[in-house]
């Protein structure tokens, strides 16, 4: 059997290499939350995710960051509709966007770190933001303001390859006077509220006062109507018993002479047999016990 010996060397050398490329670039790992962005040249060949992976020599292994990133803007600057200016610092939470990575890599970082692409689009966020507010308004409104700095960022940003995770907004700050201002604002708007509660106050107990006056007043008459009509009704009643009385002593006169003897019945009774010692001609005569044995 003839053996190709030139076949046999190239697989020789072939295999060497290969050992050799072993030798001298081992095993790699693409740690959890990263990418690994496998070059040649400088181009990239593919994107590796989390794991182990053996590369050839002439290939390069970028360890590209996926995780979540954080950007601190120090006092961004804009100015108010009402030309104030304003200042506040932020927090912006961001991370590439794991489909992204090749053109992040490509353009914009080699590792994941956008920072300076996130602080010049969040300043320029928050000056186009602040102008649409008068300085009062982003006290006020901070809330939509916030909302609204979040939504054009989160469009800024996604051109880089990135996407923003939450976004921390200190105060805003305005210059010394502008704040000094603001602050004696508050302070009259406090004292004039104190005063209308004040008269608030006095008024609602000045209401209570007449409503409790004129509940006993209201009293007092019904009590008065009230005792008129029962002194009233009392006269009604005796004035009828009377008139009944007179109307049956007229109808009956034997009523009037029974009375009459009734009264000198009870009158002898209590005579004690002394006549008078005075006697005159209108007096009555007592009764006399005229024996007629």
């Amino acid at each position: 059997m003839e053996v190709n010996y030139r076949t046999v060397r190239g697989g020789v050398i072939g295999l060497a290499l290969l050992i050799a490329g072993v030798i001298l670039n081992p095993v790699h790992t693409v740690p959890t939350g990263h990418r690994g962005v496998i070059t040649v040249g400088g181009n990239i060949k593919g994107i590796q995710s989390e794991g182990y992976l053996l590369l050839w020599p002439w290939e390069k292994l970028n360890i590209f960051n996926v995780r979540a990133e954080q950007a601190d803007i120090e006092k961004a600057e804009g100015s108010t509709s009402d030309l104030q200016p304003v200042t506040t610092s932020l927090t912006v939470r961001y991370s590439v966007m794991p489909n992204k990575v090749a053109e992040v890599f490509e353009q914009y970082s080699k590792d994941g770190n956008l920072d300076s692409y996130i602080n010049t689009a969040t300043q320029e966020t928050f000056k186009a933001v602040t102008a649409k507010f008068t300085a009062p308004d982003l006290i006020a409104k901070r809330a939509i303001v916030s909302n609204e700095i979040g939504a054009q960022l989160r469009t800024k940003v996604a051109l880089y390859g990135a996407q923003i995770i939450n976004i921390d907004m200190r105060n805003f700050a305005f210059s010394r006077e502008y704040m000094a201002a603001i602050n004696e604002k508050a302070t009259q708007e406090q004292l004039r509220q104190a005063a209308e509660n004040k008269v608030l106050t006095v008024t609602a107990e000045q209401k209570q006062k007449v409503a409790v006056a004129e509940a006993e007043a209201t009293a007092q008459r019904a009590r008065a109507d009230g005792e008129a009509y029962a002194a009233l009704k009392i006269a009604t009643a005796q004035a009828d018993a009377l008139k009944v009385q007179n109307a049956a002593l007229v109808q009956n006169k034997d009523v009037l002479e029974l009375r009459r003897i009734e009264v000198d019945l009870e009158k002898a009774k209590r005579w004690n047999g002394q006549l008078p010692v005075n006697v005159y001609g209108s007096a009555p005569m007592p009764f006399l016990n005229v024996d007629k044995k």
